[in-house]
């Protein structure tokens, strides 16, 4: 294959990509507004954590939680930047003050993690239709700009784990509710609202995201299903559980992790 279709194979991947993502915004927002037609629950910016089940039990052994991150922490330094696993993320995190440790991406559930975090994993098991999770860690000074989830099909959720203790400084905005975490309290949210979030303290703030699917009608759920069918062939799911197998690899084996920025 010459150099020059190479090129021209890049090129057209590029600009299909682009047409893709500008013409399925669009149809994933109608669909979004089906959902909300469709919510069994309000749709509210941020949602009050009686309404649904298994929550209670993660509020409760949320300091199980916490020693299993801790853990963790103890190898921050080999865990992935967030634009590491999902490259699609680097509009709104291009630097080094983000970093995960995925349980859970898109229904996939990561064995190697979850045998390293049992209790949570556990927990996490015992949602109904869990489908992502994990440890979120933002650095001192990260503030993430404002973006949206892509679909409301789900609902998302931060279990707080290590939260600097200046509200007015480590905060987050859901549409025109701000929002703060404290630990061992469960915040839950619609991520399809506009957010943004600001860490200006000194100290990391950490919680545990997670998103189950959003209590529907039985005509929502067949349109879910069918959304969730696309989602997991697209190369956007594709692509970060790709990257995520690599990191998984690099982690077993106590190699330095590659910030190199190339990605799968």
């Amino acid at each position: 294959m010459t150099m020059k279709w190479m090129d021209a194979k890049t090129e057209l991947r590029a600009r299909r990509r682009k047409y893709v993502k500008r013409y399925g915004k669009r149809l994933l927002r109608a669909i979004d507004r089906y959902l909300a037609r469709q919510s069994l629950i309000p749709n509210d910016p941020v949602l009050n954590a009686t309404l649904f089940s298994g929550i209670p039990e993660i509020e409760n052994n949320w300091r199980a939680i916490r020693a299993e991150l801790e853990t963790l922490l103890q190898r921050r330094d080999e865990l992935p930047f967030f634009q590491d696993i999902s490259p699609d993320q680097y509009g709104i995190s291009p630097d080094d003050k983000w970093r995960i440790f995925a349980l859970y991406g898109f229904g996939y559930r990561s064995d190697h993690n979850c045998r390293l975090c049992p209790q949570t994993a556990r927990l996490l098991d015992r949602i109904p239709g869990i489908e992502n999770a994990f440890f979120s860690i933002l650095a001192p000074g990260k503030n993430i700009p404002s973006h949206r989830g892509i679909t409301k099909g789900l609902i998302r959720c931060h279990l707080g784990l290590v939260v600097p203790p200046e509200p007015e400084r480590c905060f987050m905005d859901v549409g025109s509710v701000r929002c703060t975490w404290q630990d061992g309290r469960v915040l839950i949210f619609d991520d399809t609202y506009p957010h943004a979030v600001s860490n200006n303290t000194n100290q990391e703030r950490v919680v545990l995201l997670f998103d189950f699917a959003r209590p529907l009608t039985g005509q929502g759920r067949l349109v879910r299903r069918g959304l969730f069918w696309f989602f997991r062939r697209s190369a956007y799911v594709r692509n970060a559980l790709r990257n995520e197998a690599r990191w998984e690899q690099h982690y077993r084996s106590g190699q330095q992790p590659d910030h190199s920025g190339q990605h799968l």
